[in-house]
């Protein structure tokens, strides 16, 4: 009876253990968009529409819902700052209206004004020895080496909050699924930072080659002839 009793405890600590394993975190990373007074003279003008990553980012989460259930742990990072003063652009309260969606989706909405912040949260924004990262991807503007969080908000055409390929390395690669699926929606990120992403997590993170295009208020598609998703 003692050595059934046991049996069973045992049995109940492994599969505790692989509940426990089995726990995944989806998470999507929203950039700022620009500002009209850097890019009302430019030929091709960024972010006519002050939602351009967040609606991407709603649907791509519309998804993820539709495939993993109501109760998948999905968390936004959202850059606060862009949207702060974007809405001083268009007098609404963007925040609210972020906020809207994540009280529709039921996620875990997190603000960040860094890109320390970001990789802060990937290593330790949930247990990670429990919770690990099954989706990780990105919605805003980028080059080849950056997620440009701010790019034309505060300076023209330029950006002062980023993430660069050379900070990667501070990601704790344990953080995330074996099977982890990562991808930048941002532009030109195939060409050099998806390389140092795999370099450093040992994870590949699917970027583009060329330009990516919001403008169907969707999932971003290329936009530059050749173009290609690579990792």
């Amino acid at each position: 009876m003692k050595q059934r009793l046991a049996l069973l405890i045992l049995s109940s600590f492994f599969a505790t253990a692989a509940t426990q394993a089995e726990q995944r975190e989806y998470i999507i990373l929203i950039g700022g968009p620009s500002l009209h007074q850097w890019e009302q003279y430019k030929t091709r003008p960024h972010d006519h529409w002050w939602a351009n990553f967040v609606r991407s980012g709603r649907v791509r989460t519309e998804q993820l819902r539709a495939q993993y259930g109501p109760d998948a742990l999905i968390t936004w990072l959202v850059y606060k700052p862009g949207y702060v003063d974007r809405g001083k652009q268009e007098n609404q309260d963007l925040i609210a209206h972020i906020n809207s969606v994540r009280d529709k989706f039921n996620l875990k909405l997190v603000y960040f004004n860094r890109g320390g912040e970001v990789i802060d949260y990937l290593n330790n924004g949930m247990p990670r020895n429990q919770v690990k990262i099954a989706v990780f991807e990105f919605f805003g503007h980028s080059n080849k080496a950056c997620f440009l969080f701010d790019y034309s908000n505060v300076v023209d055409s330029a950006s002062k909050s980023w993430l660069h390929e050379s900070e990667l390395k501070q990601i704790d690669h344990r953080a995330f699924a074996k099977n982890a699926f990562v991808k930048s929606w941002g532009c030109h990120t195939g060409e050099s930072m998806s390389k140092h992403w795999r370099d450093a997590t040992g994870i590949k993170m699917w970027g583009a080659i060329g330009k990516t295009d919001y403008s169907t208020a969707h999932i971003p598609v290329l936009s530059s002839p050749g173009g290609k998703w690579v990792y």
